[in-house]
């Protein structure tokens, strides 16, 4: 569950910007599969990302997803790896609900979950060259007899270029964005440099993230896509 929090947590970082240009899927029935790679560029898991239902239109509406996590064979798990969430746009700005992607706290009271932080902005005029203002999230779960504290800072933020990407899932226009990311979990902090390419109605299509050496060390691919 864990990881599969991570995971979609980076496909729907972009959701903190402006509804005017829609750096996510916000389309009924849309179905993005990516493939989790490891430094050599080998699938060790894959995640699916559904779009349930969508409510509203434009500068105000509701979005649900489901997310899943599937094995390095694209079986499901027993039961399924799976988490629901909201992309809430409220006035033309959107709000990652990160709160729905933790449905245990509502049926468990030992388990409280506070997520502070200032959401990441994609302005809906971006243009390469254009700098990103910082932004940060910090998620404590308190489970009574411990508590565990994730900060993740993105700083340094900049849209490199346009750049015509070609995934397996297909070929698209996207904004190359690079961003420094800092975080820390239980007093360890690591650094990491994320490259990300974004298109408009569809968000993620890759993540590359690279070590303070600048060396590979994980990506993300879009494989599939249906229902856009």
């Amino acid at each position: 569950m864990k990881k599969l929090l991570m995971t979609v947590f980076i496909i729907t970082i972009a959701a903190g910007l402006y509804a005017q240009n829609t750096f996510f899927p916000s389309k009924a029935g849309m179905v993005l599969t990516y493939a989790n790679k490891d430094a050599k560029g080998k699938a060790t898991s894959y995640t699916v990302i559904t779009v349930m239902n969508v409510q509203g239109s434009g500068r105000n509406m509701t979005i649900t997803y489901m997310g899943e996590t599937l094995d390095k064979n694209r079986k499901r798990s027993n039961p399924p790896n799976e988490i629901e969430y909201q992309v809430v746009v409220k006035d033309g700005v959107v709000i990652l609900d990160m709160k729905s992607m933790f449905p245990g706290m509502k049926n468990d009271p030992t388990i409280q979950v506070e997520i502070t932080g200032t959401a990441m902005e994609i302005p809906a005029n971006l243009q390469p060259g254009q700098t990103l203002k910082d932004a940060d999230v910090t998620m404590s779960v308190d489970m009574i007899i411990t508590k565990l504290t994730t900060v993740m800072k993105m700083t340094e933020g900049k849209d490199l270029a346009v750049e015509d990407v070609t995934v397996q899932g297909g070929a698209f226009k996207c904004h190359k964005i690079s961003q420094k990311v800092t975080t820390t979990i239980m007093r360890k902090t690591t650094v990491t440099t994320t490259l990300s390419w974004y298109a408009l109605g569809i968000g993620t299509i890759k993540t590359e993230s690279y070590d303070e050496k600048n060396k590979l060390i994980g990506s993300m691919e879009l494989i599939e896509l249906k229902g856009n």
